[in-house]
């Protein structure tokens, strides 16, 4: 069977996609954070050396995570915006600001809350911290600066431009522990290793999943309303109103 991907390109065609695929994804978040929490800040033992502060890093990872993902996510539909002129795409990035910018400030809130126990402060000018703060104020810069500007299309190109020059930060707040003498320790997790227990590393993966799902069901959620507003001169958009009523 043939399917023209290219046709849901049309924000018309892609309106009822998305309407169809929130629940897909919005379901699934809501029994893995679930099951998670439970497991994170209930069940599994303490750790032999951070005790019961540690269960905050089943929040503040995948919040950190998922901060990095959606800015990279959030340039890469500016990008695909700006080059072939795609509405769909510069409508992507604008939902995706929000909810990396929850992540972002999640990180660094829960992030503050286990510095103190472990590190003895809420906050230091450490290099990974930051750059995660640097993040944060990309993510408001691009979302005022995208406000600010009435003429769609010139806000898209204005603050896709800064979106993918905001990008440039991710690697540094990745590779920051490892180029420079930090307070932050290292990665527990990596691509080929873990330095964690696998009870925890489980409920770590069960955590990041749940926050992928939920990213991915919001931003088609506030997408679609980012159509709405867009297009609401369009014949279709009027018949949608028409049915509604």
């Amino acid at each position: 069977m043939n399917i023209n991907w290219f046709k849901y390109a049309s924000p018309a065609s892609f309106y009822p996609l998305a309407g169809k695929m929130i629940p897909w994804f919005a379901v699934p978040a809501v029994i893995l954070a679930v099951i998670g929490l439970i497991m994170g800040l209930f069940i599994l033992p303490p750790d032999f050396k951070q005790g019961e502060s540690y269960r905050i890093i089943f929040i503040h990872v995948p919040a950190a995570w998922m901060s990095m993902v959606i800015y990279l996510a959030m340039a890469f539909w500016a990008i695909i915006g700006m080059v072939w002129n795609s509405r769909l795409s510069s409508m992507m990035a604008t939902a995706l600001a929000p909810t990396g910018a929850i992540f972002c400030f999640l990180a660094l809130w829960t992030g503050a809350l286990w510095g103190k126990p472990t590190w003895g402060t809420y906050w230091v000018w450490d290099a990974r911290l930051t750059t995660q703060l640097i993040l944060l104020f990309m993510y408001f810069g691009y979302m005022a600066l995208h406000a600010a500007i009435e003429d769609p299309r010139r806000a898209a190109r204005a603050s896709g431009l800064l979106a993918v020059v905001g990008a440039f930060n991710v690697p540094i707040i990745y590779f920051s522990v490892q180029w420079w003498n930090t307070l932050h320790q290292g990665a527990s997790i990596t691509p080929t290793k873990s330095e964690m227990a696998a009870s925890m590393a489980s409920v770590m993966l069960i955590m990041a999943i749940a926050a992928w799902l939920y990213s991915i069901a919001v931003t088609l959620k506030r997408v679609r309303c980012e159509i709405l507003d867009r297009e609401r001169h369009a014949a279709w958009v009027a018949e949608l109103s028409t049915e509604a009523k």
